[in-house]
C-alpha cells in the first residue's frame, strides 16, 4: 500500500516508496542475492551452538556495548586476509554492512551534505542517503562499467561531496577499482571515501584491497561483510577499517548495545573458522570464472567480475529472460542497467541447471 493513502503523517519523501528486497521464492535453484551456496560446516555449526549457549546464560545483562574481543578478531582475520596489521580499535562491526554504511552517513552526512556514487551500482546507497536525508548524487560510469578518472574528479569538482561511496567489487557490474583511484578520489574530496569491499574475498589474484592504504589516507574507511564469503547472511554482521579517529565518531551514532551477546559469539566462531570458509571461496572463484566464459559463449556480454556473481547481457527483453528462467525453477536477480541480469555463483549442480535452463530460454 501507497503510504501517502494510509492517512499516517507519513514524511512526503516515502510517499510511494516500496521497501527494498529482491524476490523470496520458494524454487529449486535459488541465484538471485549472492549467497554463499554453501552453508557452515557441522563443526562450525558445533562450535557456534556451544557459543550460543554460553551466551544464552548471560542474557539477563546487556552484551559488551564496543564488542571489543569480536573486533580484535576481525582485526585479525582482515591482517592474515591482506596482509594489513589493525588494532582493534581500528575496527568496527555492526548488523549488517547496511548498518554501517548508515552509520556512516549519520556520522558524516545528512542534511545539507552529500553523498556521491557512481552509477549504475548498489540500489540500497540512495535509500540510506534519503534515510538519512543526505543528497545523493552519481556520475556514471562507462560503457564497461569501469569509472573514469577523469569523470570522477570533475564530479568531486563540481558536487564537493562530504561522502564518496566506491563499491569494489561493485553490484551489480562485479566491477573492481584500482588503488590508483582511491588514492586520486581520497586527495581529491573534501569529505570522507568509502569503498565498499562486501565481496572483496572473491577478487581475482591482483586485485589489492584498498585496506592497504588506511596508514596513510586518514578519511578513508573500507567496509566488509561476513555475510558473503563467510556464508554468514542470516547472523548479520557487517564491519569497517579506518583510523581510530573514524570509528570513534562512529561509535557517537551508534544505537546501544546494538550487537546482540548472541550475534558477536557466532560471528567469533565463524572467524576462527576462517580457513575452511576460504577453501570454498577458492572453489566459487574458479566456478565465477568458468561461468563468465561459457556466458560469453553464448555470445553474450559479461563484464569481468571480481565478486561471487556474473551480470550478463544484453538482452532486448531482459524480463521474459528472467521469467523463463523461473518458469523452470531458477531465481536470479533482474537488477541493474536495462537489458542485462545478474546471476550469482552456485554450486556445480546448480550451475548446471542454471547453464541447461538458459540454454533453453534462449534456444542455443
Amino acid at each position: 500500500m501507497d503510504p501517502s493513502d494510509t492517512g499516517l503523517p507519513v514524511r512526503a519523501d516515502l510517499r510511494g516508496e516500496k521497501p527494498y528486497g529482491a524476490p523470496q521464492l520458494d524454487v529449486p535453484v535459488l541465484l538471485n542475492v549472492n549467497e554463499n551456496p554453501y552453508p557452515p560446516s557441522e563443526a562450525l555449526a558445533a562450535d557456534a551452538a556451544t557459543a550460543v549457549a554460553e551466551a544464552v546464560l548471560g542474557l539477563n545483562r546487556y552484551p559488551d556495548r564496543e564488542a571489543l574481543e569480536l573486533r580484535a578478531d576481525l582485526a585479525g582475520y582482515l591482517s592474515a586476509e591482506s596482509g594489513v596489521a589493525l588494532a582493534a580499535e581500528q575496527v568496527w562491526a555492526a548488523n549488517g554492512s547496511n548498518e554501517i554504511m548508515m552509520q556512516i552517513l549519520q556520522a558524516f552526512g545528512g542534511p545539507g551534505r552529500s553523498v556521491l556514487s557512481f552509477a549504475p551500482t548498489y540500489s540500497m546507497y540512495p535509500e540510506y542517503a534519503r534515510n538519512t536525508f543526505t543528497a545523493w548524487v552519481t556520475a556514471d560510469r562507462r560503457d564497461d562499467f569501469t569509472i573514469d578518472p577523469d569523470d570522477a574528479l570533475a564530479a568531486v569538482i563540481e558536487y564537493r561531496p562530504h561522502v564518496v561511496f566506491i563499491a569494489s567489487p561493485n553490484n551489480p557490474t562485479g566491477t573492481a577499482v584500482s588503488l590508483e583511484l582511491v588514492r586520486a578520489l581520497h586527495d581529491a574530496a573534501p569529505g570522507m571515501v568509502v569503498v565498499d569491499e562486501a565481496y572483496a574475498e572473491f577478487r581475482r589474484d591482483g586485485t589489492p584491497s584498498a585496506l592497504t592504504l588506511l596508514d596513510d589516507h586518514p578519511r578513508l574507511i573500507v567496509s566488509r561483510t561476513m555475510s558473503k564469503a563467510f556464508a554468514f547472511a542470516g547472523a548479520r554482521l557487517g564491519y569497517a577499517a579506518a583510523g581510530r579517529d573514524v570509528i570513534d565518531v562512529l561509535r557517537i551514532v551508534r544505537l546501544p548495545y546494538h550487537l546482540s551477546a548472541v550475534t558477536q559469539a557466532v560471528a567469533r566462531v565463524a572467524i576462527a573458522h576462517a580457513g575452511e570458509l576460504q577453501e570454498r571461496v577458492e572453489q566459487l572463484r574458479s566456478i565465477r570464472d568458468e561461468l563468465a566464459a561459457w556466458l560469453r559463449s553464448l555470445d553474450l556480454e559479461v563484464p569481468e567480475s571480481d565478486a561471487n556473481f556474473v551480470l550478463f547481457g544484453r538482452f532486448a527483453d531482459r524480463h521474459a529472460v528472467w521469467q523463463g528462467l523461473l518458469d523452470q525453477g531458477v531465481l536470479i536477480r533482474e537488477t541493474g542497467p536495462d537489458g542485462w541480469l545478474r546471476v550469482s555463483v552456485g554450486t556445480p549442480e546448480e550451475t548446471e541447471v542454471f547453464k541447461q535452463a538458459l540454454r533453453k530460454v534462449l534456444q542455443k
